[in-house]
Parts: C-alpha cells; sequence; structure tokens
C-alpha cells in the first residue's frame, strides 16, 4: 500500500519530517489522534503539532489568523518553525484539546509537502515516548514501538532539532522553544 492510502485510511507511522523523525498521522481523524496520543503516552492536554502545505490548510483546521498574522507568516513559512494560531472552532477540540489554539508549520521540504498535499494536514510528533529524548535513527523508533506502528520510513541517521515553536499575537511573535531557525519578525 502506498504512503498516502496507508495516512489517508487511518495508519499511524514514523517516518522523518523536516526536522526529526515524527510519530506521523492524519490530523483530520480524531480516531489517529487519539492513536498517538496512546502510543506517545503523552498528557491529554499537549496538543501536537500538525504539519500543512498550503495557506488553504489553515482554513481546514479551524484556523483564523490576521492580516498581520499573516505577513509574519508569510516571512517565516515555509519553514523549520512552528507557530501557535488561534482555532476557535470546538469541531476541532480534539486536536486543540481545549486551547483554542494549534501549533502548525509548513515544512520546506519538497517530499514532504507533496505527500501534505495529497493526504491533508498532518500531526506529527517528535517519535519517542513523552518527555524523552526524540529518537535518531529508526531502529530506536522499532524499539520503542515495536508493532503497535503500522508503517517505518527510515530516512537514515537523523540528529537535527526540534522546530523551533513561537506564539503568533497580530503579527508580534513570542518564541517559545527556540531550535535551530531564528524567527523574521520584522513589521
Amino acid at each position: 500500500m502506498e504512503l498516502v492510502e496507508k495516512i489517508k485510511s487511518g495508519q499511524v507511522g514514523v517516518m522523518p519530517t523536516d526536522t526529526i523523525y515524527g510519530l506521523v498521522g492524519s490530523a483530520l481523524s480524531p480516531a489517529v489522534v487519539e492513536k498517538i496520543y496512546e502510543l506517545k503516552s503523552r498528557p491529554a492536554d499537549m496538543p501536537f503539532i500538525i504539519l500543512i502545505s498550503d495557506w488553504g490548510d489553515l482554513k481546514k483546521l479551524g484556523i483564523v489568523t490576521s492580516d498581520k498574522d499573516k505577513e509574519t507568516l508569510e516571512k517565516n513559512w515555509p519553514g523549520p518553525i512552528s507557530f501557535i494560531l488561534p482555532c476557535p472552532d470546538e469541531s476541532f477540540t480534539y486536536l486543540h484539546r481545549e486551547k483554542k489554539s494549534l501549533a502548525v508549520r509548513w515544512p520546506n521540504n519538497e517530499e514532504l509537502d507533496k505527500l501534505i498535499k495529497e493526504t491533508g494536514p498532518l500531526i506529527a510528533t517528535s517519535a519517542n515516548l513523552s518527555g524523552r529524548p526524540a529518537v535518531t535513527m529508526i531502529t530506536e523508533a522499532k524499539g520503542i514501538f515495536g508493532d503497535k506502528i503500522d508503517f517505518y520510513i527510515d530516512g537514515g541517521v537523523m540528529a537535527g532539532t526540534p522546530s523551533t515553536l513561537a506564539k503568533i499575537d497580530d503579527g508580534q511573535v513570542e518564541t517559545l522553544r527556540q531550535g535551530d531557525y531564528i524567527v523574521k519578525n520584522d513589521l
């Protein structure tokens, strides 16, 4: 079964993202999201980062942005930065966990971008148990998750750092977790 079909059918896997190995699945499937919470042993009130591939994906996720926010996003995306954006839509509570905001990243990676265009937005959390270091090799992920995962894609050693995580409000950016990427915010 092709990767796109696996994801669309509700499968969860470990694969390279634009930063590190990710535990991935469809962000539009509440069942997939819950499965990833269970696999990762993640606290239920901590939303995941979601990968997108175009501006329309923000609307698919119920995200609302101001003109100033969009200007800042345009200066930084695509890239290894995840922005926390408002998501007041109650139908996405399974994603935002009552926080009414979502962390979203538009990767600067052609293969990943193509995949997301075909599957829709993806949950992409580090491939590890919650609170543990991110794995750098697929064999480490297999040691953690074993046959609980539907597919594994080996991308070799990935010793990158997680994305920069920032909150945006009316064009103003607050960096919450510094990765390799430095936010461009010269409004």
